[in-house]
């Protein structure tokens, strides 16, 4: 690794905590967001991150699901959500669901990613039942399902407190809950981007709930709108005191806000510059989470993989047909074939391992044929080969 050269003085004793293994403080995250010298922090992060996973970059086969786009929030930061009679909204029935799993597990999917609008009039027991027939069909898949804000509003309106509604999505089939909804904890960002929202306490009470029943989590943080540096720092760190505490996180996912089509469309989007720092004040604050993603939907593969020298070690999975980023403006592909993925790892210098949700390797001949991306669209023969 290349010597650390440091342009802003204020990083020195910051430099110093990193490379003592020594946990930073609120005031030193504030001082990374604040300096322009991105170089040194991102050497920090890069340190931090090869000291952790040397020069392994993670990905995964995944396919994401959202059951519909119909939802009662309004939030003012989403381009997703739809009136239940507005343009474009759409609800699937669950026939729907099935098929579009069946194209993921075709595709070699080992994860869905499942999450969708808070929908007024679907029942509680639509979503078990997708659960149940996903697990049933496809046993070999992890479902990672429905964020901390559904969980919430599925438990308003099945009256359920929330340990018994998550109870009854592992016992559905839940293996580990998505980290969106998370946004920035701060009273004051909420009440203007996502007023009708879940509120970041209970957010983090409902992870917290969760990992005490066993239900591994990611988490997010969306930056980039109208947010300070301290409440960006502020909700990092309640994000590390309840790792601490629960050892449930799994990864850590920064997500740039994409303006467009949004009550905030004013908005300038983040740069390229923003994304970076993000990435790298997450991997230096974030000291007891295993891993920091760079999520290529977001980011666009290029910044994604100048991410990967600033702190990211995982660039999340093929993904096939993201909606919600999309919605929002976002440019990017919907799905990256797993070749492509390798080829972007490759380039950035870093050795590519397909993993699975939970971040153990996989091997693929020791899954069903259909799992190993043996079916389908020969063209996806890479799925069963460069493993």
């Amino acid at each position: 690794m290349a010597k650390l050269h440091i342009d802003d003085a204020r990083l020195k004793p910051i430099a110093e905590k990193v490379l003592a293994g020594e946990r930073l403080s609120a005031d030193d995250g504030i001082a990374l967001y604040r300096t322009n010298d991105l170089l040194a922090v991102g050497w920090l992060a890069n340190y931090v991150r090869e000291k952790r996973h040397g020069n392994v970059c993670y990905f995964n086969i995944n396919r994401h699901i959202n059951p519909t786009n119909v939802c009662v929030a309004h939030c003012r930061l989403c381009a997703f959500g739809r009136d239940p009679n507005g343009n474009g909204a759409y609800t699937y029935a669950l026939e729907e669901v099935w098929q579009r799993a069946a194209q993921g597990v075709a595709e070699g999917a080992t994860e869905f990613h499942i999450v969708g609008g808070l929908h007024p009039d679907l029942p509680f027991s639509y979503f078990l039942d997708l659960l149940r027939g996903l697990k049933q069909r496809y046993p070999h898949v992890h479902l990672k399902a429905f964020t901390m804000v559904e969980v919430q509003y599925f438990a308003k309106i099945a009256k359920m407190s929330i340990a018994d509604t998550l109870r009854a999505m592992k016992e559905a089939g839940v293996d580990s809950l998505p980290g969106g909804g998370a946004e920035i904890f701060n009273p004051r960002v909420r009440k203007v981007i996502c007023d009708h929202k879940t509120s970041g306490q209970m957010w983090l009470n409902i992870a917290r709930t969760a990992h005490q029943m066993g239900l591994r989590s990611n988490a997010t943080m969306l930056y980039g709108h109208i947010e300070s540096e301290e409440e960006r720092v502020e909700h990092l760190l309640l994000l590390r005191q309840l790792q601490d505490e629960t050892h449930g996180f799994v990864a850590f996912i920064p997500l740039a806000f994409h303006p467009e089509n949004t009550a905030l469309s004013h908005l300038p989007k983040p740069t390229g510059f923003a994304d970076l720092k993000n990435i790298a004040v997450s991997r230096l604050l974030l000291d007891n989470f295993d891993h920091i993603k760079a999520y290529w939907i977001m980011l666009t593969p290029r910044i994604a993989q100048i991410a990967l020298r600033f702190g990211a070690d995982d660039l999340d999975g093929t993904v096939i047909e993201e909606k919600i980023y999309h919605d929002a403006g976002a440019t990017t592909e919907q799905f990256t074939p797993r070749g492509e993925l390798e080829r972007l790892i490759r380039e950035a210098g870093r050795t590519p391992v397909e993993r699975d949700t939970l971040y153990n390797p996989v091997d693929r001949s020791k899954l069903p044929p259909m799992a190993s991306g043996r079916a389908g669209d020969p063209s996806l023969v890479s799925l069963t080969l460069n493993v």
